[in-house]
């Protein structure tokens, strides 16, 4: 049976391809088991092999980020993505980070490669995010207070903060005010990104309270390369908030 699509109906189930089933078989259950009701959930974005997205996944990571915007420099093609997926199994949730993608594009990605989620970083309206609920949400550049009002334009239980550089679709390593994403976490769940890093993301989350805390360039040694230890250590801090 084919994966079912966000918008579509019936049983999803995810796509089949080879994977190496000893890095499979190396997550580790009690690490990955489901996070307390209420404790931040940890989101590392940017991966390109499955090595690193293992790696992360046994660290207690519960999603992780494939972009599929080919001017990223953690750009991952189709067939890794699904390697990836295959290897995290359900141990994460998969999503997928689209620019300016046609929704006919989206859905053939999501399908091809069994990940789960789209997140939007274009120009993207809020009609098309409604095609692909309840598993989309659109990320915000933020700027200024401005943001809360455009984040209700776009529908959706989530919604994604960053910080807004001009021609950057994301991934800049940059904060903004927290204020404004405390603000918007009161009316939806937010992942909150820009700028994350082990040393600063136990104060965002006590100052923002996000459902989610999304890292890329905080954690690594080289673009989509992950810091293994960068990545335990963002993990605790977040989690010790």
């Amino acid at each position: 049976m084919a994966p079912v699509l966000p918008g579509q109906t019936g049983t999803p189930s995810r796509a089949g391809g080879p994977c190496s089933q000893a890095l499979i078989r190396r997550l580790d259950d009690e690490t990955l088991s489901s996070h307390p009701v209420g404790m931040v959930e940890v989101k590392i974005c940017g991966l390109t092999t499955v090595d690193d997205a293992v790696r992360c996944i046994e660290a207690g990571a519960q999603a992780i980020g494939l972009n599929f915007w080919p001017g990223s420099p953690r750009y991952v093609d189709v067939s890794t993505a699904r390697a990836i997926v295959e290897a995290g199994g359900d141990r994460a949730t998969m999503v997928g980070v689209f620019v300016d993608f046609t929704l006919d594009q989206i859905r053939e990605i999501l399908l091809e490669t069994g990940v789960q989620w789209a997140q939007l970083h274009g120009d993207e309206t809020p009609e098309l995010v409604a095609q692909l609920l309840p598993r989309a949400y659109k990320a915000v550049g933020v700027t200024d207070g401005s943001a809360v009002e455009f984040a209700r334009r776009y529908p959706g239980e989530h919604v994604l903060l960053d910080a807004s550089v001009p021609g950057t679709p994301g991934g800049t390593g940059r904060t903004f005010d927290w204020d404004i994403a405390a603000a918007v976490a009161k009316e939806r769940k937010v992942t909150l990104a820009g700028g994350l890093t082990p040393d600063n993301v136990a104060e965002a989350v006590r100052a923002v309270k996000p459902f989610r805390v999304d890292v890329a360039s905080g954690v690594e040694s080289a673009p989509g390369t992950k810091d293994a230890e960068s990545v335990r250590s963002f993990i605790r801090a977040a989690r010790s908030a």
